[in-house]
């Protein structure tokens, strides 16, 4: 299952590679798979039974689409302020920061709570590690990937570069 995984999730990097590109904008299918390799990741990860499971990804979508929502409210922020323009402004982001932090911890609470009653204290502990390992695979494979992107391009403009000498 693991190397099955990785396969999959290596797969799929080949295909995100527009990571520094907002969600939005990210190929939908690409991330069906990534999302689709992140519930067979942390299923695994935690040990879920197929009725722990029927419960607890409800809930963690719910957790994952409002955490998310978060997130893209500071990245909106931060991209309408260019730091060091306006002080007031750049003071306004850091407390505006700050506050969505607060309301994410507060998030996370809430829906600490709701899994609570549907896996164990041990599961609610390995999903958070489960969440970083997958994010760290899936970043790891998608640096391998432009590596590999760019050792390519330096070998296409050598090999470019010879056929011209050669002429």
């Amino acid at each position: 299952m693991k190397k099955l995984l990785m396969i999959g999730v290596w797969l799929i990097s080949s295909t995100v590679m527009a990571q520094d590109q907002p969600e939005a904008e990210q190929d939908p299918k690409a991330l069906e798979k990534i999302n689709a390799l992140r519930i067979a990741y942390i299923s695994e990860k935690l040990g879920l039974t197929t009725e722990q499971a029927e419960r607890f990804w409800p809930v963690y979508r719910e957790f994952s689409d409002k955490r998310r929502a978060l997130r893209q409210e500071l990245m909106d922020a931060r991209k309408q302020l260019k730091p060091g323009q306006d002080p007031e402004k750049d003071a306004s982001l850091v407390k505006l920061g700050l506050e969505l932090k607060q309301r994410e911890l507060d998030l996370e609470k809430t829906y600490s709570d709701r899994l609570l009653k549907v896996i164990t204290a041990q599961q609610v502990l390995n999903l958070r590690k489960a969440e970083g390992e997958f994010q760290q695979l899936i970043r790891d494979q998608i640096q391998q990937r432009r590596l590999m992107q760019q050792r390519n391009e330096t070998i296409r403009e050598r090999n470019q570069r010879l056929k011209q000498q050669r002429n």
